[in-house]
């Protein structure tokens, strides 16, 4: 990173030993798993078990460079969940632990790479100054609100929390390329025809800017014969010269009475066939927390396995926006193995090969836990049943031909 990009630097104690856990070269190895893997031979995904800092530095020589795209869910610091890497950490922990992660991380981005986080209002601060250090200032991309629940929790103090964020750095902002959202139903709703034109359905749009331009303030009259000027401080988007021609080309709307102030018409034929994804995304557009739990729940046969699951749509989206149909797409927190269905199902929607590359901790399953009475004893055999039960579902309703498969591989001291 260059010194100028930003000028601020995060300083906590201990923060020379994150720095150090970043560079200190792993003496374990990853051990192949074949009886726990799907169709090992063919398959080109991963699934490995251990510590994801050990296991990132032992990837590290095969993926520098490689990943199109990693989104992780990494532990927030609000005490309320109690796994090994989120019992009782302290802030000073928590940034240490964040530091030489993301560190190797940015080693396994891909030029034209981007990085999708999720993170609550705690955290949310001190992973942007992480972010800025390591990835650049200049690199980051946006920060998106999710609206993760839609029900208010009326015994909160001062405020029912319905979001978390998703920050999104690139590699190199200059080579990264959004692809956009499709289309949808509701956002080509908008367009209609009330004056039949033959170039099809349009929606109109405001035909005045600010600050104003001199030559672009002049009176336009509308059909009805009424004088109209731009409002106070603002101008008409056009010369004059420009929207005489847009008015014989019949692109100027002034309401059904034809007295109203004039607008741009634009025709659905016209416009891109990709949308800008907002920065704002509704659960009706990718699901919500509780949705999420609900449909891991159906697909373990009503067994609640995993309490905080991302929804598929979410992690779809994100797919969506960024990667290309032989994208290899890195999650270093797996959990629930959420990004792995979302990929499976979005290859057999699309047709594309992306891979995945899941890592996960075995962090034992809690024993007073449905999940364990469900027989499951750690996290990694709740994510790979997971990935399994995602795939049938996924051949059941799609047919789709795509690799359904995993490899597991497991962190093992050196012997």
């Amino acid at each position: 990173m260059n010194h100028h990009d930003s000028m601020l630097e995060l300083v906590w104690s201990g923060k020379q030993e994150a720095v150090q856990a970043a560079e200190t070269p792993c003496q374990k190895v990853l051990c192949p798993v074949i009886e726990d893997s799907v169709n090992w031979d063919a398959t080109e995904n991963l699934y490995i078990e251990g510590d994801n800092l050990d296991a990132l530095k032992l990837l590290l020589p095969h993926y520098e460079k490689r990943i199109k795209l990693i989104y992780i869910d990494p532990p927030y610091n609000t005490g309320s969940r109690d796994l090994i890497y989120r019992d009782g950490m302290l802030r000073c922990e928590w940034l240490s632990f964040m530091y030489p992660r993301l560190k190797l991380l940015h080693k396994f981005l891909a030029d034209d790479g981007v990085i999708f986080i999720s993170i609550d209002d705690h955290e949310v601060g001190h992973l942007r100054c992480l972010c800025d250090e390591i990835f650049g200032s200049t690199n980051f991309i946006t920060q998106i609100v999710w609206e993760r629940a839609y029900a208010p929790v009326s015994l909160k103090k001062h405020f029912s929390k319905n979001h978390d964020h998703i920050v999104v750095y690139a590699k190199k902002r200059d080579l990264l390329v959004c692809n956009g959202l499709e289309r949808t139903p509701e956002s080509n709703k908008r367009y209609r025809n009330p004056d039949n034109d033959p170039r099809g359905p349009w929606q109109s749009d405001n035909l005045t800017v600010g600050p104003a331009v001199p030559e672009k303030c002049y009176p336009i009259t509308t059909p009805k014969g009424k004088v109209v000027y731009p409002p106070h401080g603002r101008c008409w988007l056009f010369t004059e010269k420009r929207f005489r021609e847009l008015m014989a080309d019949n692109r100027i709307w002034f309401g059904k009475n034809g007295n109203s102030v004039p607008r741009l018409k634009r025709f659905l034929s016209e416009v891109q066939n990709r949308m800008t994804p907002k920065t704002i995304w509704r659960y009706t557009e990718v699901g919500h927390s509780q949705q999420a739990k609900r449909e891991l729940k159906e697909l373990f046969d009503g067994l609640t396995c995993f309490d905080y699951p991302k929804p598929v749509d979410l992690i779809k989206r994100i797919l969506k926006l960024y990667t290309q149909s032989n994208s290899i797409v890195l999650d270093c927190f797996s959990g629930s193995a959420t990004t792995a269905h979302a990929v499976m199902a979005l290859n057999a929607e699309d047709g594309g090969c992306r891979r995945y590359i899941m890592i996960q901790i075995p962090e034992p399953v809690p024993e007073n836990s449905p999940a364990y009475q469900g027989g499951f004893t750690n996290i990694c055999e709740i994510g790979r049943a997971r990935i399994k039960k995602a795939a049938e579902q996924i051949k059941k309703e799609t047919a789709a031909d795509i690799d359904y498969g995993f490899r597991v591989l497991r962190v093992k001291e050196f012997k």
